[in-house]
């Protein structure tokens, strides 16, 4: 029998006893992480990653690939809290979050680190854990679904509110309805949205499929449909059954029959007390509002009018400018004899942009013709404005007889006293039609191109001047001097002058740019009309969204 005063027995341990502390993490699915909050790196060990659901192979490092696994309003609600935390200087942070897993299931996890800070009280890491947090919290789950339904219009309303921020186009603003990370989370069936035009309502668009009902394009204001009421009323109309649309909108309810709607939210557009139209959404679920809702909704519906309104306001300058733009180019360009010739327009449509870009083609005696491009700087009214009068000064100049470095600097000299506080650049070339014979003034503009008859290319090398409205400042020193290139156009070739908007590609160099037109001119069709169309089609495209003018001629082969 054992004395029970002796000491116990030695006892047979594992090799690996006691367990490390990672294996007793792994093993009880607990990850580890640490945060380098300077260097902005997040490492997440194996047991992390498998708890959130990524692959090695597809995570970098960076937190961005941990918030794209998450809902959008958990990345903002772990966003705030870690900044809070670290406001406020506390040595720890903990928080429950749901992560989506790759097959789209939601699972809740449970990440919880220390703060360290350096001397000087900035922090600069966080270490902790990840778990999964699923079966501890099916209750919490229960009561935060109410609180996600919340969260998930709170961020309709930021997302919308940020899309409505940056539109500037009535398209801009119809967008913003068909995105599915803004209205598309309201989980309407379809969004429609109608304009007042005098005293009617035009439907301009339905941002969701297959509620859309033509027939109900154009409605009055005072006829018995839902957008004509709430136009009228400047209130808000919830419906909430089948019934209430079939009892209240009987002119309404065939269209609405066979759609799998059972309610609807009608809003008015005010935009600084002014009615700008109506939004509809309709809805496949049955039941009323709640009043956390119809606050979103009647939020929702300022920010869209306010944008709306802004967009229409737009597209109307910009409509103005673009015809006052076109009224002052050439309605036609005149046909010269000995030679053919091709020319293509297009203004940016950028929001209000509209350019100064021009191009002319001036018929002169002695079997001579000009031609003219150029581009006044800014995109607005008054660089078309500056435009039309500097086309005009160099057509009148010309017609007068004067040469082209005449007519090139008092163009300019014109310029400065108008006080547009502007400059412009331009390319002036002569062509005499019975020799060849070619003068060009060139003031800050792009070279004249010329392909051959045999189809190589070379860019002419034409001295230049100051652009217009800089070189008058030089007027007391000696002058306003634009030196003339000659040289001579042989039957079968064409001469190519364009504006900047054609070559100009954000982030490449222009040398590359030009290089770019010079190749796709040689190696274009002989056609030239087909060669216009692939300039632009081709060249334009690839350009920062300005103006592009193009001129072309080419001098009969015979």
């Amino acid at each position: 029998m054992a004395d029970p005063g002796a000491p116990p027995a030695a006892v047979s341990l594992p090799d690996d006893w006691p367990a490390h502390p990672e294996l007793s993490l792994a093993l009880n699915r607990v990850g580890s992480f640490d945060w380098d909050l300077a260097g902005g790196l997040l490492h997440l060990n194996a047991p992390a990653l498998q708890i959130l659901g990524l692959r090695p192979e597809e995570y970098d490092g960076s937190p961005r690939s941990l918030a794209r696994r998450m809902p959008l309003f958990e990345a903002a609600r772990l966003k705030s809290l870690l900044a809070r935390a670290l406001k406020e200087g506390t040595a720890g942070v903990a928080a429950y979050f749901r992560i989506v897993r790759p097959d789209g299931s939601r699972q809740w996890t449970r990440a919880q680190g220390h703060i360290a800070y350096d001397g000087a009280g900035r922090p600069r890491r966080i270490i902790g854990l990840v778990r999964s947090a699923e079966h501890e919290l099916a209750e919490v789950a229960a009561r935060s679904d109410l609180d996600e339904a919340r969260r998930r219009l709170t961020g309709v309303v930021e997302r919308t509110t940020v899309l409505l921020a940056r539109a500037e186009t009535v398209e801009d603003v119809l967008d913003v309805l068909r995105d599915e990370e803004a209205l598309g989370h309201l989980k309407a069936v379809s969004v429609m949205l109608g304009v007042v035009e005098g005293g009617r309502i035009r439907t301009i668009a339905e941002g969701r499929s297959g509620s859309y009902v033509p027939e109900l394009q154009y409605t009055r204001i005072d006829a018995p449909f839902p957008m004509s009421e709430v136009v009228r009323t400047q209130r808000p109309r919830f419906i909430t059954s089948r019934e209430d649309f079939r009892s209240s909108y009987p002119l309404l309810w065939p269209h609405v029959e066979p759609l799998s709607v059972r309610s609807g939210a009608y809003l008015p557009l005010i935009a600084q007390g002014r009615m700008i139209g109506a939004m509809g959404l309709l809805y496949p679920r049955h039941g009323g509002f709640s009043a956390e809702e119809r606050n979103l909704l009647v939020a929702l519906s300022s920010g869209i009018a306010q944008s709306l309104q802004r967009a229409i306001l737009y597209e109307q300058e910009h409509d103005l400018s673009e015809d006052l733009q076109r009224a002052m180019l050439p309605r036609h360009v005149p046909e010269v004899p000995g030679a053919r010739t091709a020319f293509r327009y297009r203004s940016a449509r950028t929001g209000r942009s509209v350019g100064g870009d021009w191009y002319d083609v001036l018929p002169l005696p002695g079997n001579r013709v000009g031609l003219t491009i150029g581009d006044v700087q800014g995109h607005d009214t008054d660089a078309a404005v500056v435009m039309g009068q500097l086309r005009m000064t160099l057509w009148a100049y010309a017609a007068e007889g004067h040469p082209p470095d005449t007519a090139m600097a008092r163009a300019s000299a014109l310029l400065r006293e108008l006080g547009a506080d502007r400059f412009a650049t331009c390319t002036y070339a002569e062509v005499n039609m019975s020799t060849g014979g070619l003068r060009i003034v060139r003031a800050g503009h792009l070279n004249p191109l010329v392909r051959r008859a045999d189809g190589s290319c070379h860019w002419i090398e034409a001295s230049g001047g100051l652009p217009l409205g800089l070189s008058a400042e030089f007027a007391e020193l000696g002058g306003i001097s634009y030196p003339v290139t000659t040289g001579v156009l042989k039957p079968g070739e064409t001469l190519l002058l364009c504006t900047d908007g054609l070559v100009e590609q954000p982030g490449i160099d222009l040398g590359e740019s030009l290089e770019g037109l010079r190749e796709t001119v040689r190696t274009g069709p002989a056609d030239l009309e087909a060669l216009a169309d692939l300039l632009f089609a081709a060249v334009g495209e690839r350009s920062g969204g300005d103006d592009m003018a193009l001129l072309l001629l080419r001098r009969d082969g015979d």
